[in-house]
């Protein structure tokens, strides 16, 4: 299933690689997708992540989630 996420704080191409990495690395996340314009992040999941594994993982990166 897909999931979107508003992002706050991203300026750079480095600020998307490192949310990125941050969602590719939790376990059911088979695709990340983060546009800086937009600041949305999609992410499509297993049944098994939670709302919240997401936004803690974009959280534990240094920015904040809406």
């Amino acid at each position: 299933m897909e999931k979107e996420f508003k992002v706050n704080g991203m300026t750079c191409g480095g600020c998307v690689r490192h949310v990125t990495h941050a969602l590719n690395e939790l376990e059911g996340v088979s695709n990340v997708n983060v546009d800086l314009e937009t600041g949305i992040a999609k992410v499509v999941v297993s049944e098994t992540v939670t709302d919240d594994q997401i936004v803690n993982a974009v959280k534990e990166s240094g920015y904040s989630v809406q």
